[in-house]
């Protein structure tokens, strides 16, 4: 695609960090969007310099360059920026100087540790697809002891209710009283696919800690913690970056 062409509006506004591109796309739908004054009625408009695009009434700036933040997430916080039941969400915790950002993946209510935060919401899409093959790695606390042939068969896959579940790689790493701690990793990550597993397996999750995310790790950053990713590392890590 040409730079005088632009680009498509739902990824402009994706990049812009107001939401995600399928979030984008509703908002065009619902007649959120306008551009130099004239309603959006389908995404295949294309943005170049010095277009006024505008949501809800409120002008949307030109894309920033892609940042990105390690976030370690405690327990008790939903990843979502508005919760209908009114918990407590990731975002209302965020330092109050953070640019609006959104996670790439979640972790659920009850789930902990790293969860990467960004300003470009096309990144986040790109980095959620199971087809850029990075691992997700986890520390797992389960109920009960643990045979570790169980285990073993995860590496071929498992349907639970139906669902279809990738690989998954778990190892027992110790074990204390009534509770074994695994490292379990895989690619795809759905929607609570390790505690679904292990409930499958008669495994109860009772913790459950995302430790690395591709290349990024949760290292030694503080519970409740943000820390932006040197620019220069994140486009090693991600060739291709706009900068």
């Amino acid at each position: 695609m040409s730079e005088a062409r632009g680009e498509r509006i739902a990824k402009f506004l994706s990049r812009a960090g107001v939401a995600s591109r399928r979030d984008a796309e509703a908002l065009i739908e619902a007649g959120k969007v306008k551009m130099n004054n004239a309603p959006v009625t389908h995404p295949a408009v294309f943005v170049t310099a010095g277009d006024l695009v505008v949501v809800d009434g409120k002008p949307v700036a030109a894309p920033e360059r892609t940042r990105l933040w390690r976030y370690h997430k405690p327990d008790g916080l939903v990843t979502t920026h508005k919760d209908p039941e009114g918990r407590p969400t990731v975002f209302e915790k965020l330092p109050p100087d953070l640019p609006r950002v959104i996670s790439i993946g979640r972790l659920d209510l009850t789930s902990e540790g790293l969860l990467l935060l960004t300003n470009d919401g096309a990144l986040s899409r790109q980095l959620e697809l199971p087809a850029t093959g990075w691992l997700r790695r986890y520390r797992v606390r389960v109920h009960g002891g643990v045979d570790p042939a169980k285990l073993a068969h995860l590496a071929e896959g498992m349907v639970v209710d139906g669902v279809k579940f990738g690989p998954i790689d778990a190892q027992v790493d110790s074990k204390q009283r009534a509770n074994t701690w695994l490292s379990v990793s895989l690619r795809e990550g759905k929607n609570r696919e390790i505690r679904r597993v292990m409930d499958a397996l008669l495994l109860p999750v009772t913790r459950l800690i995302r430790v690395a995310y591709g290349p990024f790790q949760l290292g030694n950053l503080p519970r409740g913690a943000v820390e932006e990713v040197n620019g220069k590392i994140l486009r090693e890590q991600v060739p291709g970056l706009k900068k």
